[in-house]
C-alpha cells in the first residue's frame, strides 16, 4: 500500500453497503444529513479492539449530543461481530467486510508495522464523515487506548 492510497479530508468517502451483527444492509448513504465517525479496527473481542469500542460506546451520547453518529467496521463475519456487541453491550453498528473491499477503499487494509515486523492487515484507523459525504478527518495508525478521548479534543465534543 502506498500513502497515495490513503483518504484525505476533502475527499469523497468511498461509499459502502455492508451487514451489520444482525445481517442487515447498512450504507455509508444511510447517514446522509449526518456526521458520522467511520472506525476501523483488526479483530472483535481482541483486547485492543474491545477497549476502543467500549470507548466509544462509553462516549455515545456525548457524540450523539454532538450530532456524530458511529460506526465500527472490521474483517469479521456478522456472528462474531453479534457476540462481541452483545458481550461489550455496544450501542452502535458494527459491519462485516470480510472480503476486505471496504477496508481498502479507504486505505485501511495493507501493509503495517506491527512488533517491529512488516505486515498486511487492518490498519486501525478513524474518519469523520459530514452530511454531504466528504471526509473531514482521516487519521491512520490510531492508538486503541485513549483513542475517543484524543477524537473528543480534537473535534471539540
Amino acid at each position: 500500500m502506498t500513502e497515495n492510497s490513503r483518504l484525505s479530508p476533502g475527499d469523497t468517502a468511498p461509499d459502502f453497503t455492508l451487514a451489520d451483527a444482525d445481517g442487515n444492509e447498512v450504507s455509508l448513504s444511510d447517514y446522509r444529513g449526518r456526521k458520522v465517525i467511520v472506525y476501523f479496527y483488526p479483530a472483535a473481542s481482541t483486547p485492543g479492539c474491545t477497549k476502543q469500542a467500549c470507548d466509544f460506546r462509553d462516549n455515545l451520547a456525548e457524540l450523539g449530543d454532538a450530532g456524530l453518529d458511529v460506526v465500527g467496521i472490521s474483517p469479521d463475519k456478522p456472528a462474531k461481530l453479534a457476540k462481541f456487541r452483545d458481550s461489550q453491550e455496544l450501542n452502535f453498528p458494527l459491519l462485516s467486510d470480510p472480503e476486505k473491499t471496504t477496508l481498502t477503499a479507504w486505505g485501511a487494509f495493507g501493509e503495517k508495522k506491527m512488533y517491529g515486523k512488516t505486515v498486511t492487515g487492518v490498519i486501525r484507523s478513524t474518519f469523520l464523515i459530514d452530511g454531504e459525504g466528504k471526509i473531514e478527518v482521516a487519521q491512520y495508525n490510531v492508538r486503541a487506548t485513549g483513542h475517543v478521548a484524543k477524537l473528543r479534543r480534537d473535534l471539540s465534543v
